[in-house]
């Protein structure tokens, strides 16, 4: 199926839905889908948010029910190696993606399933929409056929895992290889994926066998991008990879707008900013990946300290910030402000660079303002999203999560230089433009069918 543009869709919440949303409690994979609460909120429907104990006022005041998860599914996500014993002795890479494979995304799984089953008995909603990583959800679908529960909507705020004969497996962050050449590399590349994530799917059907849920077989990324009667990716073409053998379920719908943040406090030096005098390079860790900041934040500041030509902007996203910058770094370059929580919405209008460990909506967010980027992407999924950053043609994979001041000088000297990097990144922008996803998330809710479509 050809993914295509979708247009506004009327809002019909004359007739009201019960809707369950739900979200694992980590804070990239709950904002998409408060996003999506709070619009459903605000078309008419009856909505119940399960999630993170932290997160309840902010879904509160959007008008829908908050119900917290149970205590063995809920945890806080600023502190992984606090809420997992042994978490921070499994190495960055493989070994870690493993590890939060099983315990961080699998362990809750009966806890979230069981949150979800309680709540339908007394809410028999019509509808679920759960993040791709809220197994609890996936359960459902497994263990109840679709005329006895709702109708189950997966939304993908991340790279997708979905296995394809057009592309190498998620993970090796490997762009397409056109031709009988590529497929065979991916054939050959997917078959040492399924053996190598065998173990996990035997952890996966274990811990659903404890939930009463039988676990079908096949590969665990596999079984769970096509168990939702939707799997919405969040994505748009010319930046996700072409899968020709991709599921009816598959729909790439657009990328969710950010947090607008007008009413943000901004910094005393927000005018250099906006004063266009200077190219603007913007540098963040996102808000997960920022512990360190000597990983991007601080080498990017010292491969452009002599830039006077620039105006450099770390955005760390964390209240101390900019103290352990100054910390680290001792004086800020004369070309260099830094500040805590920045809105992107505003910020990055007046961008001409980003440079990013490679969140995956962060990268969508700099794409729909047409922002180029430069990306050093080496945990979770940044790998991958580097990966489609340089195949798309909007910046430059660094192919390291703590690249050199000289690797960074070099790839943002070579994107400022470039216009097509710029060019290929507006492209992208207006594709993005044509996108109406919170419109196609509400005309499934309204069709309330397996099979509706826009």
């Amino acid at each position: 199926m050809a993914p295509r543009p979708h247009q506004p869709v009327p809002d019909r919440s004359s007739t009201m839905t019960k809707v369950i949303t739900a979200a694992p409690p980590l804070h990239g994979h709950t904002g998409p889908i408060l996003a999506v609460t709070a619009d459903l909120v605000r078309r008419g429907h009856e909505v119940v948010f399960v999630g993170g104990s932290r997160f309840a006022r902010t879904v509160e005041a959007m008008g829908a029910r908050f119900v917290a998860l149970p205590t063995d599914a809920d945890f806080d996500d600023r502190d992984l190696n606090a809420a997992f014993a042994g978490r921070a002795e499994a190495p960055a890479g493989p070994a870690r993606v493993g590890y939060d494979l099983m315990h961080v995304f699998t362990d809750p799984m009966p806890g979230q399933y069981r949150a979800l089953r309680e709540l339908l008995a007394e809410f028999p909603a019509e509808v679920v929409i759960a993040d791709t990583a809220f197994l609890g959800a996936q359960a459902l679908t497994m263990a109840l056929p679709k005329g006895g529960r709702p109708v189950v909507i997966s939304v993908n705020a991340g790279a997708p895992s979905l296995p394809s004969v057009d592309t190498a497996p998620f993970g090796f962050a490997l762009p397409p290889m056109p031709g009988e050449q590529g497929r065979a590399r991916n054939a050959a590349l997917n078959a040492e994926a399924e053996a190598l994530g065998a173990p996990l799917a035997l952890y996966a059907a274990e811990i659903f066998a404890r939930a009463g849920v039988a676990w079908p077989d096949g590969s665990f990324v596999g079984i769970l991008a096509t168990s939702s009667d939707h799997y919405l990716q969040l994505s748009v073409p010319g930046f996700e990879y072409p899968r020709s053998d991709a599921p009816a379920s598959f729909q790439l719908i657009g990328a969710l707008p950010s947090p607008g943040g007008d009413d943000a406090e901004l910094p005393a030096w927000w005018a250099d900013v906006t004063r266009g005098d200077r190219p603007v390079v913007v540098v963040t860790q996102g808000t997960a990946a920022n512990d360190d900041l000597s990983e991007l934040i601080v080498p990017t500041m010292q491969a452009l300290a002599g830039r006077d030509d620039l105006l450099v902007v770390a955005a760390t996203a964390r209240p101390d910030g900019p103290d352990l910058l100054v910390g680290a770094v001792g004086e800020l370059p004369g070309n260099a402000r830094a500040g805590s929580y920045l809105p992107f919405e505003r910020l990055l209008p007046h961008a001409d660079l980003l440079v990013t460990n490679g969140g995956y909506g962060g990268v969508h967010t700099a794409l729909r303002h047409g922002v180029p980027l430069v990306v050093a992407g080496g945990s979770e999924d940044k790998p991958e999203v580097a990966a489609r950053v340089q195949w798309s043609g909007t910046g430059i994979d660094l192919r390291t999560g703590t690249p050199g001041a000289a690797e960074i000088a070099a790839a943002v000297a070579k994107v400022l230089d470039d216009p097509a990097y710029r060019e290929r990144a507006g492209e992208l922008a207006v594709t993005l433009a044509e996108y109406r996803p919170l419109d196609t998330i509400a005309g499934l809710v309204d069709g309330r069918h397996p099979q509706a479509r826009q």
